[in-house]
């Protein structure tokens, strides 16, 4: 779907100004994660790169452990929302069902229907030591991640999460409603194209919770950076996997809380 279709009339007061235009607004639909034939979890997302959703959400919740063991997605249209049918592994399926977890999700949230809180805080990756991300990098990142956001150009609306190389140049960028799921679409993406981990760092748009560490750190990626606030956990987290984390990214300045 091109975004630009997603068009609604309103009216915009500016400057004392009554004006008669569209503007474009982010889609938010039901997407349900079914795995072999079993719902598993139901977030609202944004409709595109649902594939990449599929394998990032996969592997960052370890539901499976290699991108080889997810076999196939399937995407079907239903009034209500959208059903992605993933087949994966009948050993990681079993496992799955092991967990007895029901995400019941909505935009933003990382923990619906978490059981527990050892269900909530996964096992952790300690992650690979890698050589520090130049501070010039992490600020031409927070400079140019607007220009690669073209669907929150439109709509202002939807959160970002982007594969950066060492110098800053972003190279794979996801949007979605809900940060998790933009992140989520983003590990996906890299995934499924196979990737450097030690060539770049996760840059966000959003502040840090424990949750998009724990996804990093589930990808073996040892930096990550956002334009928000880390969360005191986000930082144990970090402290805990070995994930560098960068905050509070603004123009000529950014804040480190824990070094690789």
């Amino acid at each position: 779907m091109n975004p630009t279709d997603n068009r609604t009339p309103v009216r915009r007061w500016e400057r004392g100004e009554l004006h008669e235009i569209e503007e474009v607004v982010a889609e938010e639909r039901a997407v349900a994660l079914v795995y072999n034939g079993v719902s598993h979890a139901v977030m609202m997302a944004t409709p595109e790169d649902l594939e990449d959703l599929a394998f990032g959400f996969s592997m960052s919740e370890n539901i499976i452990a290699e991108p080889s063991q997810l076999y196939g997605v399937n995407l079907e249209e239903h009034p209500l929302g959208i059903e992605l049918n993933i087949e994966i592994a009948s050993a990681r399926f079993a496992e799955l069902n092991k967990r007895r977890r029901n995400l019941t999700g909505r935009t933003g949230c990382g923990l619906c229907g978490a059981e527990s809180l050892e269900q909530a805080i996964l096992p952790l990756r300690r992650v690979g030591v890698v050589e520090p991300i130049p501070d010039r990098a992490i600020q031409r990142a927070g400079i140019s991640f607007g220009e690669h956001q073209p669907l929150q150009a439109l709509t202002g609306a939807v959160h970002g999460a982007a594969w950066c190389d060492r110098t800053g140049e972003v190279m794979v960028l996801r949007e979605d409603v809900g940060r998790h799921n933009a992140l989520d679409k983003l590990l996906g993406s890299l995934a499924r194209s196979g990737f450097d981990r030690d060539a770049g760092f996760v840059f966000l748009s959003s502040r840090i919770s424990f949750e998009m560490v724990q996804k990093v750190s589930a990808f073996d990626i040892a930096v990550l950076a956002a334009v928000s606030a880390p969360t005191r956990l986000a930082i144990e987290v970090a402290e805990r996997s070995g994930v560098m984390l960068i905050a509070f990214v603004r123009t000529d300045r950014h804040s480190v809380y824990t070094r690789s």
